[in-house]
C-alpha cells in the first residue's frame, strides 16, 4: 500500500463511500480489490437511492465515492471538503455539478460503454412487450382471464429513435434482426456514419410524434431535455402509439403523462426510469403503463463490468495512475450550456 497516496495530510486513512446499491453482491471481486489495497470503504447503509440530506450526512469525511444517480450539487459538494474524485456506474452524469467540481478539484470518471448491452436489450424487450400486449396478458391471466390480444411485428411498424449515441445505435442494430421497420431518428448531432449502416430517415421531433407507431428515447436529461414530451407533444402522437423511456427520468412530464394515458390516449407506455426514485407515483394505476425499477444495467455480466471498472479507477486514481474513465471536457461543455 502506497502510504503517501492512501493517507491524507493529517496521516488518515483516506476513506472510499459506495453509494450505489446492490454492489458487489452478485461478483465480491470489486470489493476484494478495495480490501487487497488496504482500502477502507463503505457501502451505502441505507440500502436505497439517496437525498442530498443522506448523501451529505454520509459523505463529509470521504474522499472518493462509488457512485449511482444520486445528485451531487453544489450544496451536496460544499459539505465534501475532503471529496477528490467520483467514480461513477453508468453513463448518465445529469446527477453531477461537472463544472462545480472541477472548480473545487473533484476527478469525475464513468463507465459508458458497460452499460450500453444491458440498456438496449432491456429496450428490445419493452418494445416487444408492448407491440405484443404482453404485460396486459399476463394481468389478465393473473385474474383467472383468458383474452389474446392483437398486436404488431416490429417489421411493420415505424419506429422513431430521439438520440442514436451509445444506446440508441445499439437498439438500431439489433432492431435490424426483426426485419425492415421504417426508422426515423433524430438527433442533436446527427451521426452521418449511421446512413451508411442503416436504412434511416432524420427527421425533426415533431416528424417522429406524430408518424412513429413506436417512440423510443435515448438522450441525457439536460435543460433541453428536461419536460422533453409533454402534453402537446403526447398528443402529437398517434392515438394507438407506444413510447419507451430507458434513458432517464423528467424527459417525459409524467403528471402530463399520467392526464393523457388516463384519457384513453396512446396503446401503451413503458417506463425504466423516474424523477423520483423508487417510483409511486400515479401511473401505476395505469394498466397499459408497463413499469420497471431502474433495472436497464440490471443484468449480472452489465452490473459487474460496472462495478469492476468503477473501482478499478479508484485503484488507480489512489495509486496516482493515468486514469482510463474520466469524464471529457465536452461533457462538462455540454452542462454548461445546459445551464
Amino acid at each position: 500500500m502506497n502510504q503517501l497516496i492512501y493517507q491524507n495530510n493529517k496521516g488518515e486513512l483516506l476513506k472510499v463511500l459506495i453509494t450505489s446499491v446492490p454492489f458487489g453482491e452478485i461478483n465480491k471481486s470489486p470489493l476484494e480489490a478495495l480490501s487487497a489495497e488496504g482500502i477502507e470503504y463503505l457501502i451505502n447503509p441505507l440500502n436505497k437511492k439517496l437525498n442530498e440530506d443522506e448523501l451529505i450526512d454520509l459523505i463529509s469525511d470521504i474522499d472518493v465515492v462509488i457512485a449511482g444517480t444520486e445528485l451531487y450539487s453544489k450544496k451536496v459538494l460544499d459539505n465534501a471538503p475532503n471529496l477528490k474524485m467520483i467514480s461513477r456506474l453508468g453513463i448518465g452524469l445529469d446527477g453531477v455539478d461537472l463544472n462545480y467540481a472541477k472548480m473545487k478539484g473533484i476527478k469525475v470518471c464513468y463507465t459508458p460503454d458497460a452499460p450500453t448491452p444491458a440498456i438496449a436489450e432491456l429496450t428490445i424487450g419493452l418494445i416487444i412487450s408492448l407491440l405484443r400486449s404482453v404485460h396486459l396478458s399476463n394481468l389478465e391471466m393473473h385474474s383467472s382471464r383468458w383474452h389474446r390480444y392483437f398486436g404488431k411485428t416490429i417489421s411493420d411498424t415505424t419506429i422513431g429513435f430521439i438520440g442514436v449515441g451509445r444506446i440508441g445505435a445499439r437498439v438500431l442494430k439489433m432492431i435490424r434482426a426483426f426485419g425492415n421497420p421504417k426508422l426515423l431518428v433524430n438527433d442533436i448531432s446527427p451521426n452521418t456514419k449511421l446512413d451508411k449502416e442503416f436504412n434511416i430517415e432524420w427527421v425533426d421531433k415533431k416528424t417522429i410524434y406524430k408518424e412513429s407507431d413506436v417512440i423510443s428515447l435515448h438522450v441525457p436529461l439536460t435543460k433541453e431535455t428536461k419536460n422533453m414530451i409533454g402534453h402537446n407533444e403526447l398528443m402529437q402522437m398517434k392515438s394507438d402509439a407506444y413510447l419507451i423511456n430507458t434513458c432517464r427520468g423528467g424527459i417525459i412530464n409524467e403528471d402530463d403523462l399520467y392526464n393523457v394515458m388516463h384519457s384513453g390516449h396512446l396503446s401503451g407506455v413503458a417506463i425504466d426510469v423516474f424523477i423520483e426514485e423508487p417510483y409511486v407515483g400515479k401511473l401505476s394505476e395505469i394498466d397499459r403503463c408497463l413499469l420497471t425499477p431502474h433495472m436497464g444495467s440490471m443484468t449480472v455480466e452489465c452490473r459487474t463490468k460496472m462495478e469492476i471498472e468503477a473501482t478499478d479507477e479508484v485503484i488507480r486514481f489512489l495509486n496516482g495512475k493515468p486514469l482510463k474513465g474520466e469524464v471529457p471536457e465536452i461533457e462538462y461543455d455540454i452542462q454548461k450550456q445546459s445551464l
